[in-house]
């Protein structure tokens, strides 16, 4: 028996926001032919509408057409959100309720019209296993690109247990104090599938715990391995450390002053602000007791007015407080974030020959940028080409059928 033809899908009517910064247009069609985008504009002549056997038609009349979120800072196997009745110490000491937990994450993630996310360190290696997992088409997610654990020294971030406890298994951390564990500590990573590498220096940036030599051997020897890395730095010293040892980004950086910065855009690597925690904490802060969400809001404060001077955009906060316009922050959480998931010029735009990342939402998101929060103005999801049911439950895992 011959295996069934795949059916073309095309998106048609609507108006089109393709991702490149080019002004919103009226749409004709989108067409896609297995996981590609193969034309964009005018319905190409050999595609007959009319023979359902082989073409599925999605129209999207009075509704916008954009690329897939892609979010470039996203924990899945962190730990959170806690659930009640889990938790054993301070962490998850289970990795079969992390992986189980992590896999429920990623499908809610994608049904809300992310369709790319990079994680920037987890426990064990859950996070390599859930994108394998739906890689292999075991189970339906967004396309993930993977960190292991945050490579860290004594005083780093995640470095939070006595010394004599070091950093368990189940910690996001990985204590290497010596250049040379570092490297080690890469080989091992890399054996086990991750596409980058973690560094973090101090959890607020006062003070700089990872030098600039550790750094570049761990830059070093991940290159060497084809590996990118990336670094939790917050300030001074450290910034631009790493913008001299060579890391492929930099997350947060809102410490960093005019001399980090200018070696940060002398090395070329984007920087990722991650605002929205910083966001949420200071709105936080002026509705409950600073202890009860167990932080520093006035330092937190502090880092969200520095960041908002220096941000690359995310969305609601970007158009707010950095002066970019709905546009811009599109661009930027779509085309401008494919180098944070391996794929620059692949997704993030519709156009020939790129991969078929689609959402379609019943409001306008230029006219008001939250449109873009929270999946609730989706109508379709594309991922890899392929139609996302929006309509399932999500109080249990949903597996999907690896054959077609």
């Amino acid at each position: 028996m011959s295996a069934a033809r795949k059916k073309t899908l095309v998106v048609r009517n609507g108006t089109l926001i393709d991702g490149s910064g080019r002004p919103p247009a009226r749409n004709d069609a989108v067409v896609i032919e297995g996981n590609r985008i193969t034309s964009v504009g005018a319905l190409p002549p050999d595609v007959e509408l009319e023979d359902r056997r082989t073409v599925e038609v999605i129209d999207a009349g009075g509704q916008w057409i954009m690329p897939g979120l892609i979010d470039a800072h996203c924990h899945v196997s962190y730990g959170y959100p806690v659930i009640k009745g889990e938790g054993k110490g301070k962490g998850t000491t289970r990795p079969e309720f992390s992986t189980l937990k992590s896999a429920r994450s990623v499908q809610k993630v994608l049904r809300s019209g992310v369709t790319g996310i990079s994680v920037p360190g987890g426990t064990w290696f859950t996070d390599v296993g859930v994108r394998d997992a739906i890689k292999l088409g075991l189970m339906e997610g967004p396309r993930m690109y993977v960190a292991g654990r945050m490579i860290v020294t004594y005083g780093c971030i995640e470095d939070d247990e006595p010394s004599w406890e070091g950093t368990p298994d189940h910690s996001i951390g990985k204590l290497c104090n010596t250049a040379d564990e570092m490297v080690t500590e890469v080989r091992r990573q890399g054996k086990h599938g991750v596409n980058f590498i973690k560094m973090a220096d101090s959890r607020s940036g006062e003070s700089q715990m990872l030098a600039k030599d550790e750094i570049a051997a761990v830059v070093g020897e991940a290159h060497r391995r084809n590996l990118r890395v990336g670094i939790h730095s917050r300030g001074a010293g450290s910034t631009r450390a790493a913008a001299e040892a060579g890391v492929d980004w930099i997350i947060h950086a809102d410490l960093a002053t005019e001399r980090d910065l200018e070696a940060v855009a002398k090395g070329g690597m984007p920087i990722i602000p991650t605002a929205t925690f910083l966001a949420i904490v200071v709105e936080l802060g002026q509705t409950v007791k600073a202890e009860q969400v167990q932080l520093d809001i006035n330092r937190m404060k502090r880092h969200f007015d520095l960041l908002c001077e220096l941000m690359h955009k995310e969305l609601e906060i970007f158009v707010k407080h950095g002066g970019y316009t709905p546009m811009e922050a599109i661009v930027a959480a779509t085309r401008d974030n494919a180098y944070a998931v391996g794929l620059e010029g692949q997704v993030g735009e519709l156009a020939p020959g790129k991969l078929a990342d689609i959402i379609v939402l019943d409001k306008d998101p230029i006219a008001d940028i939250t449109v873009l929060q929270g999946g609730k103005h989706l109508t379709w999801v594309i991922k890899d080409g392929k139609i996302v049911d929006l309509d399932r439950p999500d109080e249990a895992l949903t597996f999907q059928q690896a054959a077609e």
